[in-house]
């Protein structure tokens, strides 16, 4: 296996952060090789988004994408792109997410465990996004204990770090358009028995535009949870 680094970043509305997003991010993934790509998805923006990201284009070379595709939702925009990544040859594919709450200098931790494990994953363990927040990690981390019987840390983390054929594998369990993408991604790995491991990350405030979650929002997530989940519960493999 080569180290052909592929990571990807979903974005809705965030006009506000996507310039210092690029810029935060470009340095970082362009370190692990010149052919390493950080791939920007505009989820059907109805802000200028995907106008900013293409006028970054020329500043970053080859290393920046630039993808617009109609609104479908974080987690079948996550989809999207994992699977671009391996349709475009990635052996390792890493995600994060444009609201710019997670650190790129905590990457390398991530980066060097590509070579024991077949996944790291992000553990939130000094959080400064909210309670309604907390309270959605752990109303997930109930769930997936319930339906699917696995002890997931902190599964809907959005830093992650996966080997393709890891990664492979576990999309092949998932629906293109599942709304808990990475949720159920931790949940397959582990399943699929792969080495996971999981890394404590810092996570800051969002950076810049809104906060969506609220208390109706975080009740939904929930019972949608268990309604989607109860289903895929026995598909564990390819």
């Amino acid at each position: 296996m080569t180290d052909l680094l592929y990571a990807i970043i979903p974005a809705y509305n965030e006009s506000d952060n996507v310039v210092a997003l690029v810029a935060e991010w470009a340095p970082v993934i362009q370190a692990t090789g010149p052919d390493a790509r950080l791939v920007v998805i505009d989820d059907g923006s109805s802000d200028n988004t995907f106008e900013l990201l293409e006028g970054l284009r020329a500043d970053y070379g080859g290393t920046l994408v630039a993808l617009t595709k109609p609104n479908s939702g974080h987690g079948a925009t996550l989809l999207y792109g994992y699977h671009y990544a391996l349709e475009h040859g990635a052996d390792y594919v890493f995600q994060t997410d444009s609201d710019r709450q997670t650190s790129p200098q905590e990457f390398g931790a991530f980066w060097d465990a590509r070579q024991t494990a077949d996944a790291a994953i992000g553990q939130r363990t000094a959080r400064q996004d909210g309670l309604s927040r907390l309270v959605v990690t752990r109303v997930l981390r109930l769930v997936t204990q319930l339906v699917f019987r696995v002890k997931v840390p902190d599964s809907n983390c959005p830093f992650r770090l996966v080997n393709a054929a890891s990664l492979a594998s576990a999309l092949a369990t998932i629906p293109p358009d599942h709304n808990l993408a990475n949720v159920l991604l931790s949940v397959r790995l582990i399943q699929q028995e792969r080495q996971v491991l999981w890394l404590p990350i810092s996570f800051r405030p969002r950076q810049g535009g809104v906060n969506s979650i609220n208390l109706r929002r975080i009740t939904g997530i929930g019972r949608r949870a268990v309604r989607d989940f109860w289903g895929l519960r026995h598909l564990r493999s390819s």
